[in-house]
């Protein structure tokens, strides 16, 4: 992923004059379709979608020009995690609507580290970075129909890095007419080792694969520790409360069927620990619909066995990611996040992945 990045970053990046996006007008597609010219944001960055034509058929690939402008008068950092590269994009970057109604994200979802130095790009003043981001494999396109795309990064990154801070990204939109095509699932490969435990491996040397039989198994003790603790769970509870929220039995059975699964995923599934990944500031991540294949990352690796996000907790996170499992959300990365969301939203809490990694490792302990 790095050399990736840093390869796009040489072949993409160059220096343009002091032209305000806003002030340019909207540039007009191959078929004459003009496009929402993108708003000057009140902060450091612009950023423009644009599309080659507004009409595409099953057959083409849905495809967007993606461009930020450092508008500000000194450099600026953004997340490259939030910016497309030669992979393509690896996150839910866009807010997609068909026909007014929200689609649904294929795509993976990943665990992060805390951002490092290395995992920002640095934009100079005028600077502009453009990056093409596929979406044929990462929405719903399976219905024809005008659909609109926008960008939408989060707000705050992960581990409450504040993005505001660092870049006022706009959100900029497109509208096409896509017709339908059907959704394709990621790649998928056979297994190279099947253990004992029917754990499947591509990709890992013997060593890291008794790091992950290792944290596999002190999964399973966080998965039943948790089930025992929300089957004798009463009102007040100061460990539920801190992950979930507010008490009501409702509340209470989504997160005993949440683990109730995560356990039995761990003792009965097929589960193949795909060791490929070089990402060094991502644990892990998943595609929701493509169970039981957990992609494990440089800083997996990294992590002790248990404990604050452990690679034991980091199987919970990515198991409870799976739409067959809980088919939770990223909403909040980090303890503090997590903590802020259940006090906010238990609705949302109970949704998160990161709530119930740290639910289950329990650390500090709480009763």
């Amino acid at each position: 992923m790095g050399q990736a990045t840093r390869a796009f970053q040489g072949w993409l990046r160059g220096v343009v004059g002091a032209c305000v996006l806003s002030a340019c007008g909207a540039a007009p597609g191959e078929d004459g379709a003009v496009l929402e010219a993108p708003r000057v944001p009140p902060g450091e960055v612009a950023v423009e979608l644009s599309v080659p034509r507004r009409s595409l058929g099953a057959q083409e690939e849905v495809a967007l020009q993606l461009t930020f402008t450092n508008v500000s008068t000194h450099p600026v950092r953004l997340l490259r995690w939030y910016v497309p590269d030669a992979e393509g994009v690896k996150e839910g970057l866009f807010e997609v609507s068909r026909d007014g109604e929200p689609v649904a994200y294929l795509g993976p979802h990943a665990k992060r580290a805390v951002p490092e130095a290395s995992d920002y790009l640095v934009l100079a003043p005028g600077e502009r970075l453009t990056g093409r981001a596929p979406l044929s494999d990462l929405y719903d396109l399976s219905a024809s129909g005008e659909y609109t795309v926008r960008f939408a990064a989060p707000v705050e990154g992960p581990h409450g890095v504040a993005l505001t801070r660092v870049a006022q990204l706009d959100g900029a939109a497109v509208s096409l007419w896509i017709e339908g095509r059907p959704a394709r699932p990621p790649d998928t490969h056979a297994r190279d080792t099947v253990t004992a435990q029917g754990l499947g491996y591509i990709g890992c040397s013997s060593t890291r694969q008794a790091q992950v039989q290792s944290a596999w198994a002190a999964a399973r003790g966080y998965a039943s520790g948790a089930m025992a603790y929300l089957n004798g769970l009463r009102a007040g509870s100061e460990r539920y409360g801190t992950w979930f929220g507010g008490y009501s039995t409702s509340h209470r059975d989504v997160a005993r069927g949440h683990f109730s699964r995560i356990s039995s995923a761990l003792n009965t599934a097929p589960i193949v620990m795909d060791c490929t990944c070089t990402d060094a500031g991502t644990f892990a991540y998943v595609y929701p619909s493509a169970p039981y294949r957990i992609y494990l990352c440089g800083a997996f690796w990294r992590a002790a066995t248990t404990g604050t996000d452990s690679r034991a907790g980091t199987l919970i996170h990515e198991l409870s990611h799976f739409n067959v499992v809980a088919d939770t959300n990223d909403h909040a990365y980090g303890q503090g996040n997590a903590q802020s969301l259940a006090r906010s939203s238990a609705t949302r809490a109970l949704d998160n992945a990161d709530s119930h990694e740290y639910f289950a490792e329990n650390t500090p302990p709480r009763d």
